[in-house]
């Protein structure tokens, strides 16, 4: 193995990591900012009040993208693990 394809190798990886996070990583931004402005517009500071939504945007963005997340995965690994001859050179 060539040290271009294994850099490639890890850089497929990185990527298909950042893809996968993506959508959840969105959904949390977006949940924290509208449970931060709900926070300022009533005044609420309790952590529990801005915790528990939070906890709940990505359990059901996790749910909701469970299914897309799992098909890339399966992808991914069927492709690298499916054919070793271009790491074996």
């Amino acid at each position: 193995m060539t040290p271009e394809s294994s850099a490639e190798l890890i850089r497929q990886a990185l990527m298909t990591t950042f893809w996968l996070s993506l959508p959840l990583l969105a959904v949390g931004f977006v949940a924290g900012i509208v449970i931060s402005l709900l926070q300022i517009v009533t005044s609420i500071q309790d952590p529990g009040f801005g915790t528990v939504p939070r906890l709940a945007a990505f359990l059901g963005a996790m749910l909701l993208f469970l299914p897309m997340i799992l098909r890339v995965l399966m992808t991914y690994t069927t492709k690298l693990l499916g054919d070793f001859t271009p790491y074996a050179r």
